[in-house]
């Protein structure tokens, strides 16, 4: 009888405990004098997220629209405080002028302070933290310049060039043909990414079942329920994660690509090959012999991110193997997936809105005559204004990340300029409402309308950084902007030129985006139709 009701005395004592953890915080924001959404228990204010009632952008857009007069709100992420930032000028305070009190992504890509050989991606520029993230930073910057690029730039052509030709190939034998653009674009930039962080060469669409292809596809299944449960754990049990090295990606996929990097760093180091791609960086990395050099950066079109001068001061850090490994595993995870989904959706405006394909073609064979009918070159891309301009609206409208994430790393006194102050506490988490930023109508008239307008010479100096961030803002933005941009104009540009992009009976208008806080990428595909131009 005794040992049974110490055992009931146990067990509710850890019951208890759990509930205190779990509501702790429920009364958080009455405290703070701003609204703030309702939550429901365990799920927050996110429940429709969870329970797959509505998709990350249109959760959002719906929040935001919640408090049309307040700069900032408050809601909570399961049972997360989450700061929402509605107000340009906050956006600027806390992610570049204060960007010292707000460093960090909130943990969810794995452990960045256990050293298990299984644990790769939490040593990544995505997931690292703190002087961690700035050393790395400062060390990866100056393989992501315009000139490092230009480096780089033949083998985006080449595989544009290769992909467009397997294409026409299949049009010559079976006449036009539909394919679902998700697909046929995952496929080309894997193997831009093949062969510029690799330094391999692969034809996904000749072989579609390649071993690199097939695991990268199964690395970017992030719905699987498996890996559901590791980002939870990273949430709210990172430190046991780590220490047992449980890691985001699958361990035999971080294998895979371990061994495939370190064997290629080894080949060329002994062998003295020196290739211009992102590996051959990373051994000048590693080396501590990639520098920063004072020069006037190029221009990478409107939506490419400027470089922040975060530890450009200081002496740059050494890579380890592990670092590398993880350098060009989110490499490829952020090209495999961020690149294809923007050329999905640009692709598919391009073919509900046949005037603006038109003129975007237009220009294109103006630019294919300038270079006599020769390859495309990064000078030549970057002159090109129509299609700058069709890609940053695209971006507009299908931003790669609905909402950005920061977690507040010191109290932060936060001045709304309107006698409004209050203390965002260490901790907690700040929102920046990207897509909702996008479709707000004070910032861009008509935003539910496809008007790559916007960002003519004229209209574009009145759009700033703090409401168009499809590259993220501040220190913290995404160092892969130009490579991105890059890839998405080039594979446009002989698409285009060779084919019409046309609706067919299976091309969804409008479309119906995945529910959740999964991929933003529509529920059933985007079909269209390549018509070979005369």
């Amino acid at each position: 009888m005794e040992i049974n009701l110490l055992y009931v005395v146990a067990v509710g004592t850890v019951l208890a405990i759990v509930y205190y953890l779990l509501t702790k915080n429920k009364d958080y924001f009455h405290g703070k004098p701003i609204p703030s959404l309702a939550a429901k228990f365990l799920l927050g204010s996110t429940w429709p997220l969870y329970l797959r009632t509505l998709s990350f952008g249109d959760f959002i857009r719906s929040v935001y629209g919640k408090f049309p007069n307040a700069k900032v709100f408050g809601m909570f992420d399961l049972t997360a405080p989450v700061f929402v930032l509605r107000d340009p000028e906050l956006i600027k305070k806390i992610a570049v002028k204060d960007f010292d009190h707000f460093v960090d992504h909130v943990p969810t890509f794995g452990s960045t302070d256990h050293d298990h050989p299984n644990l790769i991606v939490g040593k990544s520029l995505f997931a690292l933290t703190g002087q961690k993230w700035k050393n790395m930073r400062a060390t990866l910057s100056p393989a992501f310049t315009g000139s490092k690029l230009r480096l780089m730039f033949d083998l985006i052509v080449e595989c544009s060039e290769n992909a467009v030709r397997y294409y026409k190939d299949e049009a010559r034998t079976k006449g036009p043909q539909e394919y679902e653009m998700k697909n046929i674009f995952s496929r080309f930039t894997n193997d831009v990414v093949a062969t510029s962080a690799f330094g391999l060469q692969v034809d996904s669409l000749k072989n579609p079942t390649n071993e690199f292809y097939v695991t990268g596809k199964k690395m970017m299944n992030f719905s699987r329920f498996s890996v559901l449960l590791r980002i939870l754990g990273y949430r709210f049990i990172p430190d046991i994660l780590g220490r047992l090295g449980i890691d985001i990606i699958d361990a035999k996929h971080n294998s895979y690509f371990r061994s495939l990097i370190l064997t290629a760093i080894k080949e060329r180091e002994t062998k003295g090959i020196v290739r211009q791609d992102m590996v051959n960086l990373l051994i000048q990395a590693k080396k501590g012999i990639l520098k920063h050099k004072k020069q006037k950066e190029e221009d990478g079109g409107f939506a490419a991110v400027q470089e922040s001068d975060v530890g450009k001061g200081q002496s740059l850090a050494t890579l380890t193997d592990t670092e590398m490994v993880a350098q060009c595993l989110i490499f490829f995870l952020a090209g495999f997936d961020t690149v294809s989904t923007c050329l999905l959706f640009t692709t598919y405006e391009l073919a509900v809105n046949p005037d603006i394909q038109q003129k975007l073609y237009e220009e294109i064979v103006a630019t294919n005559s300038s270079l006599d009918g020769g390859s495309l070159t990064y000078d030549a891309m970057h002159k090109m204004k129509y299609l700058d301009m069709v890609v940053s609206e695209s971006l507009r409208m299908w931003p790669p990340a609905p909402a950005l994430d920061r977690i507040c790393v010191k109290d932060y006194l936060l001045d709304c300029g309107d006698g409004l102050k209050f203390t965002i506490d260490k901790g907690t988490i700040v929102w920046i409402p990207v897509q909702a930023l996008h479709y707000d109508p004070k910032y861009y008239p008509n935003p539910e309308v496809f008007d790559p307008e916007r960002f003519g010479d004229e209209q574009k100096d009145n759009i700033s950084t703090e409401t168009y961030a499809p590259f993220g803002i501040g220190p913290r933005n995404c160092i892969g902007s130009r490579f991105a941009l890059a890839e998405v104009k080039t594979i446009l540009y002989y698409l285009l030129l060779n084919f019409s992009l046309e609706k067919t009976s299976r091309t969804e208008v409008p479309l119906k985006i995945i529910k959740g806080f999964g991929d933003v990428i529509p529920e059933n595909g985007v079909h269209l139709e390549f018509r070979p131009r005369n």
